[in-house]
């Protein structure tokens, strides 16, 4: 029982460990930067426009679904890299691929829904 206590120990030691290195780095920033506020550094930045109007705007949910898209396809891009590593592997090729068509499939399955809900099509 004291080895399995003592992993939980060790892990929440390394935690306390991470979380003082970070709270450091934070701290030395807070005490090294400089800081003189003025009224021009305290307004809010708009991609170098002046804000104006209130702060409330509607943004179209295209923009969301597009990022949505975006993340789906990244994951797709992750995942290839390993399983280009195990396809090379012996043994593994039939397997892996016939898994790696099932996750295509499945992309290809969102693809052909967003379009046909008309996500893709930019009016």
């Amino acid at each position: 029982m004291r080895d399995y206590y003592g992993s939980y120990a060790l892990v929440a030691i390394l935690f306390l460990i991470g979380g003082g290195i970070v709270a450091g780095g934070l701290g030395a920033n807070r005490l090294l930067r400089p800081h003189r506020p003025t009224p021009e550094k305290l307004t809010t930045y708009e991609c170098g426009v002046d804000p104006v109007g209130e702060g409330w705007a509607q943004s179209y949910v295209r923009y969301y679904v597009f990022t949505y898209l975006y993340v789906v396809f990244a994951v797709d891009a992750i995942f290839l890299f390993p399983w280009a590593t195990v396809f090379s592997l012996d043994g593994f090729g039939g397997l892996t691929l016939v898994e790696m068509f099932v996750f295509l499939g499945f992309l290809a399955t969102g693809l052909l829904y967003a379009y046909k809900k008309g996500v893709l099509t930019w009016v």
